[in-house]
């Protein structure tokens, strides 16, 4: 058995009356409330040991390379393969999908988006592609040396793109991954500044795969759970008692996040970079240790068509946005995550009667 729950019986942490911020979600509370945007995913659950997928990011439902969009990466710690970076850092702007999977499969997908790539209407006298494909490590669950995401994955996942609803926890590339010692998975969340503050939309979906001490909305879960990094070294001096740990396999702290900022206000390459820098911070706000193996990205992109940018001074708003729907996004990738077992392991999915008792706890 791969799960233990469906995921349409699991929360998302507003369900458990958790207003994470200030500014007001969008419609969905998705990525995809920013208009044009899509996302596909693949989720690869075969026999004991293959706990893995895909996860796509389109800008736009037209040709990337022919439409490119501005975009920026920013770096919170390098420990990751993030294909394409370099083009984007020197360029300004994304010319494919956004693909996130398992580490190892980088190059395979790469390669799979490659082809998708060229064989677009349009395109058949392009001579170069730079695919964009982030990752993080599933190989706690998933048997990550069979490499078993390939070319037809990729091409239903980017072919099946869509507006809407975005499934969320263990599924895509999100199949086997891990936060704070809890199953993590796909989140995503958003922001819509009021009108007086431009109106804009801020979208972010996650990739988590991470450890720390989890805090959701300032309440230190992963201590009173007491599964949290450190714990065997500090529990007897800080005087907390934790409640038994969820039964897990991977309490260190090393993973690796990825954060996909989308929004609709229109800025270029220096002020998106600014923009992915504060999806940084979001995570840090979850209780993220940033370790040293810990690979941190946030891509930003705008798909705005506008030719005037907004001037620095207007930044400030989206920069909040882009912290709290980050935040949220984890909170929803953890509430949403089923128990998995692969690879002859099993991780718990967050606990949701000890998170609603904590909570209350905290008067949340």
């Amino acid at each position: 058995m791969a799960t233990s729950a469906n995921a349409q019986d699991r929360p998302r942490i507003r369900d458990l009356g958790v207003a994470i911020g200030i500014l007001p979600t969008g419609a969905l509370n998705a990525i995809t409330d920013v208009a044009g945007v899509r996302v596909g995913q693949v989720t690869l659950i075969r026999g004991e040991n293959v706990r893995s997928g895909v996860t796509a990011i389109l800008p736009h439902g037209g040709n990337l390379f022919r439409e490119k969009v501005p975009a920026a990466i920013f770096v919170g710690n390098g420990f990751g393969k993030l294909a394409g970076s370099t083009q984007v850092d020197e360029l300004g702007e994304i010319e494919t999908p956004i693909v996130l999977t398992s580490t190892l499969n980088v190059p395979r997908v790469a390669d799979a988006v490659i082809d998708y790539m060229l064989a677009l209407p349009g395109n058949e006298d392009v001579r170069s592609i730079n695919p964009v494909v982030g990752e993080t490590n599933d190989g706690t669950l998933n048997d990550i040396r069979s490499r078993p995401v390939g070319r037809d994955e990729v091409f239903e996942a980017l072919r099946s793109a869509k507006g809407g609803p975005v499934a969320e926890g263990s599924v895509g590339a999100g199949t086997g991954t891990i936060a704070f010692g809890f199953k993590g998975g796909i989140g995503t969340s958003s922001r819509k500044l009021p009108q007086s503050l431009g109106g804009w939309t801020v979208g972010v979906l996650v990739q988590t795969n991470f450890g720390g001490v989890l805090q959701i909305a300032g309440v230190p879960v992963g201590q009173e759970l007491g599964q949290y990094y450190l714990k065997d070294e500090t529990a007897s001096s800080s005087g907390r008692v934790g409640l038994p740990a969820a039964r897990s396999p991977l309490p260190a702290v090393d993973g690796s996040c990825m954060i996909v900022i989308a929004t609709d206000a229109p800025l270029g390459a220096r002020n998106l970079k600014r923009i992915a820098a504060r999806g940084i911070m979001g995570l840090a706000r979850t209780g993220a240790a940033g370790s040293n193996g810990s690979g941190d990205y946030a891509i930003a992109f705008s798909t705005s068509r506008s030719g005037a940018l907004l001037a620095n001074e207007a930044l400030s708003p989206l920069f909040l946005a882009a912290i709290e729907a980050t935040e949220e996004a984890i909170d929803n990738s953890l509430t949403r995550a089923t128990t998995m077992t692969g690879n002859g392991r099993t991780v718990e999915a967050l606990p949701i009667d000890r998170l609603r008792a904590t909570l209350r706890k905290y008067g949340r």
